[in-house]
């Protein structure tokens, strides 16, 4: 399938770690002629940290998106009925995110966004990075695999030493996801190794 002119909400939450490597995604989907739409979470836009500054992270996105990113719950209630996304990624998606979705929490931008696409039975795509995927977050997880209309992009465990518990998903599988959720597929497998 041809993404080129596929318009994607990328919305984003605080797992800090991954930053560099969304924006590298970001810019290989771009250079794919995806059209992308960036939504950051409260904590993703205003969070200095040792990772790097918030703004600088912001800017970076919105250049190599060229568009304004949405960054409040007024800003993405309006996917809704505008529906002008044909699919929206959350990634990274943090387990706080991951856990609020599951419960039907909106009191961000990013779920906002997600609600508001879900609607309209479009493919949300969830990029797990978070250490408590096969923790407190397992059963939400489980709950929403079985949801309709939500995807995964394919994770496995990024230390299963030091952080058993931990999942994170492989970036640049985002675009093959998408292809497959635009055909109403998961991807396969999910559970990478």
């Amino acid at each position: 399938m041809d993404l080129s002119k596929c318009n994607v909400g990328m919305a984003i939450t605080g797992s800090f770690c991954t930053f560099d490597k969304i924006k590298i995604e970001i810019k290989k989907m771009v250079e794919m002629g995806i059209n992308v739409y960036p939504i950051f979470s409260p904590h993703s836009a205003e969070y200095d940290t040792r990772f790097g500054k918030a703004d600088k992270f912001v800017n970076d996105v919105e250049t190599i998106a060229g568009r304004k990113g949405i960054y409040t719950i007024q800003e993405a209630e309006p996917i809704g009925p505008k529906a002008y996304l044909d699919a929206l990624v959350i990634a990274p998606c943090t387990g706080n995110t991951i856990a609020k979705l599951t419960n039907g929490i909106t009191d961000t931008s990013v779920l906002m966004a997600a609600k508001a696409h879900l609607r309209n039975n479009k493919p949300l795509i969830i990029s797990v990075s978070t250490n408590d995927a096969m923790g407190m977050n397992f059963k939400n997880i489980g709950q929403l695999m079985n949801m309709k209309n939500i995807y995964f992009v394919p994770f496995e465990q990024d230390n299963c030493v030091k952080k058993p518990n931990s999942l994170i998903s492989r970036l640049d599988l985002i675009p093959a996801t998408i292809e497959e959720a635009l055909e109403g597929r998961q991807i396969q497998p999910v559970l990478i190794k």
